[in-house]
């Protein structure tokens, strides 16, 4: 088995495209509709035929509650590895994020925690080389 997509809950799919793209820096993969229903996907530059990301509407109020909980409690919605997070952090503070945790050493890795606008915390994690 291989894990293909994963979903994280956003108000806005406009919104998180332009942000997951042009701030994040994936690619759009999907982006369908029918009806009411979008199906819109990033995926990695670094590994476009990897894992999707899907960028889900929060429509469904049990998957609101979460989604504000989490955001809450300080908890990330996704987490998203890198060889060199204090350079990762530069370039997306560049394009105008807001990150609510600096590149911090933690046991075992490098984290830093920025705000998706679209009402997710993500982290980015470079684990240590020992």
């Amino acid at each position: 088995m291989k894990i293909k997509v994963t979903s994280v809950y956003v108000d806005n799919q406009d919104k998180a495209l332009r942000f997951y793209t042009e701030v994040l820096g994936f690619t759009k993969k999907t982006d369908f509709s029918q009806g009411p229903y979008r199906w819109l996907t990033v995926a990695s530059l670094e590994e476009p035929e990897g894992t999707e990301l899907q960028l889900a509407l929060n429509n469904n109020p049990a998957a609101k509650t979460y989604q504000q909980a989490i955001f809450q409690q300080s908890q990330p919605a996704a987490n998203f590895f890198t060889d060199d997070v204090k350079s990762d952090y530069e370039r997306i503070k560049s394009r105008g994020a807001e990150f609510t945790m600096l590149p911090t050493d933690v046991t075992g890795s490098t984290i830093a925690m920025l705000n998706d606008t679209c009402g997710n915390l993500i982290q980015l994690t470079q684990l240590k080389r020992w």
